[in-house]
């Protein structure tokens, strides 16, 4: 069952349980970093020789830790709800934990990279599979758009109702819109209401 608790009175905002998930490298540590409103919890290890030929590294010349466990963020929308964000380690070795971590989540954001594409499928047929929401947000690394919104959403094979977002995950108000952009679909489902195709 999804987490939405408000059992501290009526007056308690709404709690919901949200993933940032995603593939090796796309920028979940990131977005959770710039969206939240506290101190972020972390769990990042240095890359070390012995990831070497276990983690695909191929377009990430640059990076040089990785999420071994989770990453923790909170963001109030409004008085009424406050959003917590479990962000996923993305390495095929520690996939394992995302089916602890999606426990009690309501939505998902599946975070993806243009340049590495096929990372993020195994990440949409997770919650496909498991009929959780989502929307894709599309981390656009320097400000670089080469794709367009169709020729994404083509390439992933999106369901025409799940919702894809430009974004850039270092920024907070893009994060939070993306973020946003989710809510929208949850309450879209929730109500019945029939979503409109998302370009």
């Amino acid at each position: 069952m999804a987490y939405a608790s408000s059992d501290q009175g009526d007056d308690a905002p709404l709690a919901v349980k949200i993933l940032i998930a995603g593939g090796f490298g796309v920028g979940k540590t990131t977005m959770v970093g710039a969206v939240s409103e506290v101190a972020p919890l972390r769990t990042e290890e240095y890359l070390t020789h012995a990831s070497v030929g276990v983690d695909d590294l191929e377009g990430l010349s640059g990076k040089s830790t990785t999420t071994v466990a989770l990453d923790f963020g909170r963001i109030t929308i409004n008085s009424g709800l406050v959003l917590y964000l479990f962000g996923t380690p993305g390495q095929e070795r520690f996939w394992f934990m995302w089916n602890d971590l999606v426990h009690g989540a309501m939505g998902a954001v599946v975070l993806v990279d243009t340049r590495r594409l096929d990372v993020s499928f195994a990440s949409i047929d997770f919650f496909e599979s498991r009929g959780i929401p989502f929307v894709v947000g599309v981390n656009c690394f320097h400000g670089v758009k080469d794709r367009t919104k169709e020729e994404i959403r083509k390439a992933l094979d999106l369901d025409p109702q799940v919702p894809l977002v430009l974004c850039d995950a270092r920024d907070r108000a893009a994060a939070r819109d993306v973020l946003l952009a989710l809510i929208d679909h949850l309450l879209a489902a929730r109500s019945g209401t029939a979503p409109q195709p998302v370009a």
